[in-house]
């Protein structure tokens, strides 16, 4: 954890990060894009302050837009999230903070993304995203595979790509930090 910052500090920019995490949601739903973006303030709290509070961030930004929207439907997607906090902070706890270990993180959030909320998608909603990927659910679904097969696979390649374009956005902000705000992770890397 980053401990430069002080309590109130940290709560500010977890607030920021839930912030961003939900504008982020907001319009790449509205504009129906096939990726989310919605995580990136997780990631970053994550690597800058530890798993427990990216986890909490990325909790918080479910619940919150759950309620902002007036529909809880979107509330158990908040085990996606808080795993993805979890991840990452773990994760740059344990390795580098280099690019390519930022795709790597990417590529192993975006197969667990899926694998969680998968089944949350299909006992919610159906295995519909209400995005362009849809198109590619109902081929597949008519195509004979199972919903989780039909809903699992445009869901992976939708949280590939965002998830990895995510870490690396997260990198590319990281290292465009002053020295003295640079996360640990980062800084013991660059020794």
């Amino acid at each position: 954890m980053n401990k430069q910052f002080s309590p109130t500090a940290r709560m500010a920019f977890c607030g920021l990060a839930i912030a961003l995490n939900i504008v982020l949601g907001i319009v790449t739903a509205a504009l129906k894009f096939p990726f989310y973006l919605d995580v990136m303030g997780t990631m970053f709290i994550a690597i800058f302050f530890g798993p427990w509070y990216g986890a909490v961030v990325g909790g918080a930004t479910n619940i919150l837009t759950s309620i902002f929207s007036g529909s809880i439907s979107g509330m158990p997607f908040m085990l996606v999230s808080i795993a993805i906090g979890l991840i990452t902070g773990f994760a740059f706890r344990k390795i580098n903070f280099t690019f390519v270990n930022a795709i790597l993180i990417g590529v192993v959030t975006g197969i667990v993304a899926p694998l969680i909320g998968t089944p949350i998608g299909i006992a919610v909603y159906g295995g519909l995203t209400g995005t362009v990927s849809d198109v590619a659910v109902m081929f597949l679904k008519q195509s004979g595979a199972s919903i989780f097969t039909a809903s699992f696979i445009p869901k992976l390649f939708n949280n590939l790509l965002d998830k990895i374009g995510s870490m690396i956005l997260v990198y590319l902000l990281v290292i465009a930090l002053p020295k003295n705000l640079k996360p640990k992770v980062f800084t013991r890397t660059q020794k």
